[in-house]
């Protein structure tokens, strides 16, 4: 169940990652991550009072406030990179923030078998190159880089969070909810902040109704993006970490493909090479 659910977090994270890079590209970031966050509290607040879900309130909710205030950072500075550089480069490069969770789980005592450690290298090597990184380049393409790696360890801790938010379904709902009320609050403080220094919190094209006309667009960002969090939760649950961090960080091969298909983006020869090693990678994790 583990490899389940953690490939199935690659998936809504991978096409999350995808939807929230083409919006980014005609709203600003900030409004991007509040607006989609926003919505995906309504849906979850509901889902918690349909479940009971506020008698599962404890202390381990302090890791989904945490989360809630890591997470806007992560993906203000995700999404910034996905404005300016390819998403078949900046994606597979966030993903080296499963270093953090990876490190958590060994910190803690798990200790994969021999074929899953090779699994966790051949992946992680997969899906660095799945990117193609390109490190040399103009002052943007750096600038893209430098983004994208406060995401990755941003990203990585939060996943390192939210699997020790709750240890039931019920409570995880309420920790997702938590979560993602902090993702609001700090994200929505940083917006009238940058409004209040001269920046835009709505596009020039189209203004509000700009906004508006993307609104399904940014509930399917914040859903994906909840439901990527509470599968990687049950794939840490039910499995090693040190496992469940790797799939589930395949989500730039997902990213990638999207791209191709979607906006043209060729894939060079090693970013192809890349997406077959973390194939491999996934192949050795989910038999060891």
């Amino acid at each position: 169940m583990t490899a389940l659910f953690a490939l199935a977090t690659s998936v809504l994270w991978g096409l999350a990652d995808f939807g929230g890079g083409l919006l980014t590209r005609r709203l600003p970031a900030l409004t991007v991550v509040v607006v989609s966050q926003a919505l995906a509290v309504v849906v979850l607040g509901a889902a918690v009072v349909a479940t009971g879900g506020w008698s599962e309130a404890g202390p381990r909710l302090w890791y989904a406030v945490a989360a809630g205030v890591v997470g806007p950072a992560a993906m203000l500075s995700f999404y910034k990179a996905l404005a300016l550089g390819p998403m078949g480069v900046v994606s597979p490069l966030a993903s080296i923030g499963v270093a953090v969770p990876v490190g958590v789980g060994l910190v803690v005592g798990e200790r994969p078998g021999l074929l899953q450690f090779a699994g966790i290298a051949v992946a992680v090597a997969g899906i660095v190159l799945a990117g193609g990184p390109e490190l040399r380049g103009a002052p943007v393409r750096r600038r893209a880089v430098a983004l994208t790696l406060v995401a990755a360890f941003g990203f990585g801790s939060v996943m390192a969070l939210i699997s020790e938010s709750s240890t039931t379904v019920t409570g995880l709902f309420l920790a997702l909810f938590v979560q993602r009320v902090a993702n609001v609050a700090v994200g929505a403080s940083a917006l009238r902040l940058s409004a209040l220094r001269g920046g835009r919190a709505l596009p020039e094209d189209g203004g509000l109704h700009a906004v508006r006309a993307a609104l399904p667009a940014l509930a399917f960002v914040g859903l994906a993006d909840v439901a990527a969090n509470g599968t990687y939760a049950l794939a840490a649950w039910n499995g090693p970490v040190t496992v469940a961090a790797v799939l589930a960080s395949l989500y730039p091969v997902i990213t990638a493909v999207a791209a191709r298909g979607v906006l043209g983006e060729r894939l060079r020869a090693v970013q192809a090479a890349g997406a077959g090693l973390a194939l491999v990678g996934t192949v050795l994790l989910a038999t060891g």
